[in-house]
């Protein structure tokens, strides 16, 4: 039970991340990057502390450590893409930062020797082919931008990898408002480095960066860290693959983007990705047994 609940949390994460590629656009219309990413993590942690400050108070060494490393990792994430993506295209940059995906189960492997699951090492690479359909507009060119949206892309999934390991010894809640407390900081840090002090009051971009602050930062970051406690990483990263299909879902809804080919045959193959990994084709195998005949003693 409490599995499906952890995949059930990490597809509305997923959803919530892919409405948000909408609400970053309107967002970046008003304010810089960097000042974006300081204000929603400093949503996130003014909102869980205020929610869970009953839990502060339990808060050990071994979580400030976990968390410490959690959120360098996630800024630097947020970092290396909002930077990326001022060298290279936004199609590119949403393909290279989901490239994660394929990445994850290869750390697992490495950091601990643990065995690689066809079913979903295969579904991770059909995620990536189907968020390539979805997003990517083929060109030969490689650029400073597409390699910091790849490094981006290791950050991301180091700090899925370690989430998974840290959250089995560690309350969730108080891992996320640490690591949320280390991204702010970092944030806040870049703000004063480029003296970006001046910020807009301009009604759609508060309302938009408060949706990120409140829903794509608070509430999602919350929903996977307990997803965690309950789900491995590489199908974690799978799932959360999904925030390309959610964010093309949005686009057509919200912004009147048109709905192509390539966009729904890479909706199907990330469906078929997330089938693949979560039922391994057991579906099949129990059909095969049925279908064989039965043979009477005479």
């Amino acid at each position: 039970m409490r599995k499906y609940l952890g995949e059930a949390m990490l597809i509305i994460t997923a959803i919530i991340w892919g409405s948000g590629f909408v609400f970053s656009a309107i967002s970046l219309e008003y304010f810089t990057p960097y000042q974006l990413l300081a204000v929603r993590f400093s949503i996130g942690v003014i909102i869980l502390s205020l929610v869970f400050y009953k839990k502060l108070k339990y808060i050990k060494k071994s979580t400030i450590k976990r968390g410490l490393l959690l959120g360098i990792f996630l800024y630097l994430a947020f970092l290396l893409q909002t930077v990326g993506l001022q060298y290279t295209t936004p199609s590119k940059n949403a393909f290279l930062t989901a490239v994660n995906v394929v990445i994850v189960p290869f750390i697992a492997f490495f950091a601990y020797r643990r065995r690689i699951d066809r079913f979903e090492l295969s579904g991770a690479f059909l995620a990536i082919i189907g968020i390539a359909f979805l997003s990517l507009q083929f060109t030969g060119e490689v650029n400073i931008g597409d390699l910091l949206t790849l490094a981006c892309a290791f950050a991301f999934a180091y700090q899925i990898f370690y989430t998974a390991k840290f959250v089995k010894d560690e309350d969730p809640i108080l891992l996320t408002i640490v690591q949320m407390g280390v991204a702010a900081l970092f944030s806040w840090i870049a703000v004063l480095v480029k003296g970006e002090f001046s910020f807009s009051f301009e009604m759609e971009g508060v309302l938009s960066t408060l949706y990120l602050g409140i829903f794509s930062t608070t509430l999602a970051y919350c929903f996977q860290t307990v997803a965690q406690k309950y789900t491995n990483e590489t199908k974690t990263a799978i799932i959360l693959s999904t925030e390309a299909f959610w964010g093309m879902v949005f686009s057509v809804i919200l912004l009147s983007e048109i709905l192509t080919y390539r966009m729904i045959i890479g909706a199907i193959l990330i469906l078929a990705a997330i089938i693949l990994s979560e039922t391994k084709l057991s579906f099949m195998k129990k059909k095969n047994i049925s279908e064989e005949p039965i043979i009477k003693s005479e």
